[in-house]
Order: C-alpha cells, then structure tokens, then sequence
C-alpha cells in the first residue's frame, strides 16, 4: 500500500537529526510521487481511463507502450488496475537523447541526461523505500528482523540498470553497453554499489528516437500476472478490456461468453462486476475442466456456471442474457473444430438471439475475422435497399417499437450462403456498431468490436 501522507516512518535504530530529516523527505515524496505504467500496444487509452476512473489519477499522459500519471492513492488500490503491465515510480523523463560521435563525448551526454541531478535519486529512492516498507508490513508483519538487518543496504543501496533502446541509438549502441555506461554514473555520482545477481532494487532505462525515461519498478511480479489463473488463455489485460469496453456497467446482469476457453474473459469481468452472474460455455470438455479450475481458484464457483455446449446452438431463450462477451477462436494457440469464417454468420445470429434487446455484444475477432465481419455488415445506406428487397419476408416485433428509434444505424446483416435458393440478403438483426478498438496479442494484432441491440427482426411465417 501506498503511505498516506499523515503516517509516520518508525525508525529502526535510536532516532538521530539525520534520520529526522530523512523521514521529512519520505513524507514529502511521497505525497508528490509520479508513477507510471507500461501497457500493451492499444491498451493505452484503456489504462489512462482506468487510472482516471479508479485513482482519480490527475496529469495523465499517454505515449506509446506507457502511461505516466500522479496518484496519492494506496499501492494496495493502485496493483488492482487491470488493464497496465507492470508499475514504475518515475525517475526521470526527458526528450530523446542526441549524441555525439566522439564515444567519450556520447558517454558524459547520456550519463548526463539519464542521471541528471542526484538529489532527485535520492528523493525517488527515499519513496521507493517507504512504499515497500509498507507493503512489506501488511504481507510480512513477522519478519520484522529481518527488515532491520536490511537498514544499511538500504542506505548505500545495490543496484543494477535495465535498458531498452531502440531507434537511431540502438545502431550504435547495445542495450548490455548501455546499462554499463548508465551504471557507473550511478555509482559515482551517488555512491550506490552495483549488484547484478540480489540487488536491493533495479533501474529501468527506456531510450527511443522520441523518449528517455527512467523509472524503478515498485513490484517484483507484473500488475497483469492473476493468481487465479491456474491454467492461461487470452491474456488477462485483454480478456478485462473486453468486458470494459461494452457501453454499460454489467452489474446486476446475465453475462455469458458462449466461447469460454479456460475462463478468462469471464473470470475478468466477475473480478469487475460483483454483482452480475455469467454463464460460460464450450464443446471442449478439457478447456471446461480448465475452466472450472480457474473459477475455483477465484471463489467464483457461486457466481459463474459453466456449460459444455455448442455456439452454434446455444441452449437459451431469445432474449436471455443482457451482454455475450466472446474471444471468437483465431485457430492459433487452440484449435478449433469449425472453419471460423464459414461459422461466423451462425455463431453472430445465436448470440444476438440471445441477446435481450439493449443488451451488448463484444467480440475479439483476428484481422481476418474483422475483415469478414466488415464483408457481412450491411450500412444504413443500404438498409432501405434490404428492405425492399425482403419486405415481405421480415416484420418488427411491435411489443419494442415504441422504446426504438426508427434510425437504425449500421445494421448487421447475413447474406444466405451459396447452398440456399435465393442470393438476396437475409436481414435477422439489427445491431448498432458502439466501437471498435485494435489491440495487440504479441504476436499477432486483433479488433473488439462493440455492438448494442436496438431491435429484433423475425421472419414471417
């Protein structure tokens, strides 16, 4: 947790003039302390609403793969955001270093710029230090020993450098020669002693053509790592942003994801919404059995059902749930029995058969599958186009008519396939695009596309 500004540091030793004026510091950095967190390419904005929402964060900036913001909340609220990487206090940052041929030259620039004033190290260190401290006492409150025979490490800590660079100076320069450089500077100017195997804490450096940050990490294990998660799918930051990005809070809801894999997607969102209830289902019984490891791993047993079932069928009545949350199969990591693209059409028309009107649809979907999502997405340009051509063959449910605008935006639509009779469109839901956000998996990019229902369509008899 995060020291509030009106704690008091208990000294180890007998209190001395030095120390006194070392824990006005602590205080005074900690209430002025900036933080910032790495995040996966697309989950930056993500992470700058979250920290806004949930911190109240303020001076919230955004450049690619990080956001920096200043929060005085506890740590213990800050590691349960769940869209960041990892967390950082900030060291330094500063535009991008410029350097000199002359290797000499180029080596006092970036001892200078990384380094910069060592007041302002020893300031972050006494920060960095308190917070620990902290978290140490709520996880550790019987190894109080062991933290006093820590003290004089503490005031000539061990260190090793970290760096990343890219762009114009990782021609020149190795990230490995870099952090030699940065370290020694380190040790001369402050006095601090270089560890490379059990050092008391790690310096990361950032150098591109556009930045230069410093910042040290505040936890030894990624903000995305989830206990809970005894077997992985999707990986935890994407599988929250999924049940983030649908338009309305989930609470008080029905939510199922008729895809489940191991549960990750579900598992986020209960993490989220307290109060809802999900219901999971796959034709995989060895992803079930997963599943339900990991839903007993998170105390949810109570709260998320799980189903071995088929997407293409789903056993529900029309209108049933108030949100489908699915990572459609890409056929990478998993395989998958049905040709995705074929089955896409039949597995959109389930799930929106399910789904209650106002209710929303989420999908993760590879570029290929967005790509066939786009083919299949009839415009509001061509609505009255469909309705001539199919008149005769829809009506509207008029039970909804009068809580449903007339301007149906973005309608989703499904051609009848080559093995039906007619080549004419078949128009069997109308759902309103919301959003669509692209994300990065690693090795691959992906989009979540938002939908909302706004109206049934059911076909005459």
């Amino acid at each position: 947790m995060f020291i509030k500004p009106d704690c008091k540091i208990q000294p180890a030793i007998k209190s001395t003039e030095k120390e006194e004026e070392e824990s006005d510091c602590n205080a005074l950095a900690v209430m002025m302390r900036q933080l910032y967190c790495t995040a996966g390419a697309g989950m930056e904005e993500l992470l700058a609403e979250e920290l806004q929402h949930k911190l109240c964060a303020t001076q919230v900036e955004q450049i690619p793969g990080r956001v920096f913001f200043c929060s005085n909340a506890d740590l213990q609220t800050v590691t349960q955001l769940k869209s960041a990487e990892r967390l950082f206090i900030l060291l330094r940052k500063a535009e991008a270093l410029s350097l000199p041929n002359n290797p000499a030259k180029a080596a006092a620039v970036i001892q200078q710029r990384v380094v910069g004033d060592p007041d302002i190290w020893r300031q972050t260190f006494l920060t960095w230090t308190a917070l620990q401290q902290e978290l140490q006492s709520s996880q550790q409150r019987g190894q109080k020993r062991k933290r006093e025979d820590e003290e004089d490490s503490l005031h000539t800590p061990s260190f090793r450098v970290s760096c990343r660079c890219s762009g114009v100076i990782a021609r020149s320069y190795t990230s490995q020669r870099l952090s030699r450089i940065i370290g020694m500077a380190i040790k001369e100017d402050l006095g601090w002693k270089v560890d490379l195997r059990d050092p008391v804490f790690e310096v990361n450096v950032y150098l591109s053509d556009d930045h230069c940050i410093v910042g040290i990490p505040l936890l030894k294990h990624p903000l995305s790592s989830r206990s809970y998660m005894k077997h992985n799918g999707l990986r935890s930051t994407i599988a929250w942003a999924i049940s983030s990005l649908c338009p309305k809070k989930l609470n008080d809801c029905v939510i199922l994801d008729p895809m489940c894999g191991v549960g990750a997607v579900l598992l986020e969102a209960a993490q989220e919404y307290s109060n809802a209830v999900f219901l999971g289902m796959d034709t995989d019984l060895l992803q079930l059995q997963k599943a339900a490891d990991n839903v007993k791993a998170s105390g949810m047993e109570g709260r998320v059902q799980l189903l071995q079932s088929s997407a293409m069928d789903i056993p529900l009545a029309d209108g049933a749930v108030d949100a489908v949350l699915c990572d459609v199969p890409f056929g990478r990591k998993f395989s998958c029995s049905s040709d995705m693209r074929t089955a896409l059409p039949r597995l959109l028309r389930e799930m929106e058969r399910v789904l209650r009107v106002g209710g929303h649809l989420v999908l993760l979907l590879s570029l290929q599958l967005s790509a066939q999502l786009r083919k299949i997405i009839c415009t509001h340009e061509h609505k009255q186009n469909v309705n001539s051509l199919d008149t005769n063959n829809l009506h509207t449910d008029a039970s909804n008519t009068h809580n449903e605008s007339t301007e149906t935006p973005k309608p989703l639509m499904f051609h009848k396939s080559s093995s039906e009779m007619s080549n004419s469109p078949l128009l069997i839901s109308l759902l309103q695009a919301q959003r669509t956000h692209k994300v990065s998996l690693g090795s691959t990019d992906a989009f979540i596309h938002t939908y909302t229902k706004i109206k049934t369509q059911t076909l005459s008899h």
